[in-house]
C-alpha cells in the first residue's frame, strides 16, 4: 500500500490552487493581498505562492463579511496572528471573543430598534412622548401638532396657481 503524504500547513499553493480549493475568485485574494489580509510570496519570476495556512485566513475573511465585519477590523485583528505560520487554537479563541462580543453588542442594539419600531408601527404620529424612534421626549410636539417631519417644505411647495 502506497502512504500519500499528508499536507503540511507549510506547503505553498499557486493561486489557482487556492481559488479551487476556498471558492474566493483570484481577484479577491488580489485585493486582500493589497489590503494586508494575506501575504503570499513570491518566485524569481513573481508568480504568487501562498501558505496552505492562508486558506484559514480566507475563511475567516469569509464569515466576517457574513457577519457584516468590515475589513478594516478583520485587518487589525490579523495584526494579531502570526502570518508566518498556522495560527494556533488559543490565537484562534482570542479573535472569536473579541468578535463574539461585538457581534453580541450588535445583537442588542437590533432588539433595542426592533422595540423602538414595535412602539411605532401603525401610530402614524410622530409627535407622541411615547415614539423613541422619530422623536424622542416630544422634540416637534412644540412646533405644532401632526406629522411635523412628513410636512413639505415652504420651498417645496408645488405653485397649483398655474
Amino acid at each position: 500500500m502506497v502512504e500519500i503524504p499528508r499536507p503540511s500547513p507549510t506547503d505553498l499553493l499557486t493561486i489557482g490552487e487556492v481559488v479551487a480549493r476556498t471558492g474566493v475568485a483570484a481577484s479577491a485574494l488580489h485585493f486582500y493581498e493589497r489590503k494586508g489580509l494575506i501575504h503570499p510570496e513570491r518566485t524569481a519570476g513573481g508568480t504568487r505562492l501562498y501558505p496552505r495556512h492562508v486558506e484559514r485566513r480566507i475563511a475567516i475573511i469569509q464569515v466576517a463579511k457574513r457577519l457584516g465585519i468590515p475589513l478594516s477590523e478583520v485587518a487589525e485583528q490579523f495584526e494579531t496572528l502570526p502570518s508566518d505560520r498556522m495560527p494556533s487554537l488559543r490565537d484562534w479563541n482570542r479573535l472569536n471573543e473579541r468578535w463574539r462580543a461585538r457581534l453580541r453588542a450588535r445583537q442588542l442594539e437590533l432588539e433595542r430598534l426592533q422595540e423602538e419600531m414595535t412602539q411605532c408601527i401603525g401610530c402614524g404620529c410622530v409627535s407622541l412622548n411615547a415614539c423613541l424612534v422619530m422623536n424622542p421626549g416630544d422634540e416637534l410636539g412644540a412646533e405644532g401638532h401632526g406629522a411635523r417631519r412628513l410636512l413639505p417644505i415652504a420651498d417645496e411647495v408645488p405653485d397649483r396657481t398655474v
